[in-house]
Formats: C-alpha cells, sequence, structure tokens
C-alpha cells in the first residue's frame, strides 16, 4: 500500500516541491518544526530504519548530499541545522516511508528534553 509520501513523488498529491532527481523527493513538511523544515524522501519505498540494506547505502548518502544542497540553498548551513530519521512508534516515526528531516533556520535546542 503506497503511503502519502509516496503518491506525493508521483505528483498524485501537491506539494511544496523543492528538490527531485531519480533518486531522493524533497518538500516542505506541512506542519513545519522550524523556519525551515523539508522532508527528505526516497522514491523507493523503504518503511524504516530497520529495513535499511547494505544495498541502500549509496542512496542514503545521496540523501545526505541533498540534504547538505538544501541547508546551503535555505542559508542555513553557516549557522547550523539538524537531520533526524525517525524509526517506529517510539522513535516518533508517523509515516512509515523512509524520511530525513532537515530542520534550521533557529536554534534548535536539547535533542531530547531532561528526565528528572
Amino acid at each position: 500500500m503506497s503511503t502519502i509520501f509516496a503518491k506525493i513523488i508521483a505528483g498524485e498529491i501537491p506539494s511544496d516541491m523543492v528538490f527531485q532527481d531519480d533518486q531522493v523527493t524533497a518538500f516542505r513538511d506541512i506542519s513545519p518544526q522550524a523556519p525551515t523544515h523539508i522532508l527528505i524522501v526516497p522514491n523507493r519505498e523503504i518503511p524504516t530504519a530497520n529495513d535499511v540494506s547494505a544495498a541502500d547505502e549509496q542512496l542514503l548518502g545521496h540523501m545526505f548530499v541533498v540534504a547538505r544542497q538544501l541547508a546551503a540553498e535555505e542559508e542555513i548551513d553557516a549557522n547550523g541545522y539538524r537531520l533526524i530519521i525517525n524509526c517506529n512508534e517510539h522513535g516518533g516515526q508517523e509515516v512509515y516511508h523512509l524520511h530525513l528531516h532537515l530542520l534550521g533556520g533557529r536554534p534548535l535546542g536539547p535533542m531530547l528534553t531532561r528526565r528528572t
């Protein structure tokens, strides 16, 4: 069953797309958590990080290269940005199609809230 991301990649659902090539598609998150919040998604469905195989090494590296390129285009590279991949329920994954969040444009604070 196709995910919402697969439908965005195919152009069946509109998005604010910022990049697409034969391997990945990048578009702005509809509920941004920072001034820049872009999702970088493989064009081939991979449900979770647990489903990544050795055959995906080049694709994952390409996702990071695209993230670096987009960070420069968004002018957030000098001050810094965060890259996040969530995996499964406890990791906060909401769409089961692997995706890399590129966030920046303001100080992002700590990764997790500290427990006392």
